[in-house]
């Protein structure tokens, strides 16, 4: 069976001529271009994936959110007359925290606020706000750790 022209050429670039005198440098490209640049490029391509991976895996173990260690929610929230409003939520926090709690008129302006202090763990805190009119809505606006910058 014939070969074809790309046989031809691989076995050309494999082969030195019978009848010249052949040295290492030129057949070094050739070889080069056939059979690739060898392993060098897969290390580095690999070393560079698993450092990758590495500080991809690491920045996801260490993100901690950005609200920081304090967790709260609203529980319940009631209206109890025109100049008070109640409201019970949850606060976990790992060095006590510092809670801000508004309350809101229908248009939601600002009617009242109280800032609560927590001890450090898991607690429900039941609390009432005075306002200055009738509020419709109570929210706990934010929760910081204790000594935190405001």
């Amino acid at each position: 069976m014939p070969s074809t022209p790309e046989e031809d050429a691989v076995k050309s670039a494999d082969e030195p001529a019978a009848d010249a005198a052949v040295t290492d440098e030129e057949i070094a490209p050739a070889l080069r271009r056939h059979h690739g640049n060898g392993p060098v490029f897969f290390v580095i391509g690999a070393i560079f994936a698993v450092l990758c991976a590495v500080g991809w895996g690491y920045s996801v173990m260490s993100y901690t959110g950005l609200g920081g260690g304090v967790y709260h929610q609203v529980i319940t929230s009631s209206v109890k007359s025109p100049g008070e409003v109640a409201v019970s939520y949850e606060v976990n926090s790992r060095n006590g925290a510092v809670c801000l709690i508004r309350a809101l008129d229908e248009r939601f302006v600002e009617v009242g606020q109280l800032s609560v202090t927590t001890e450090p763990g898991n607690h429900m805190v039941s609390t009432t706000v005075e306002t200055v009119r009738q509020a419709s809505t109570v929210e706990v606006a934010s929760c910081r750790e204790q000594g935190s910058q405001d």
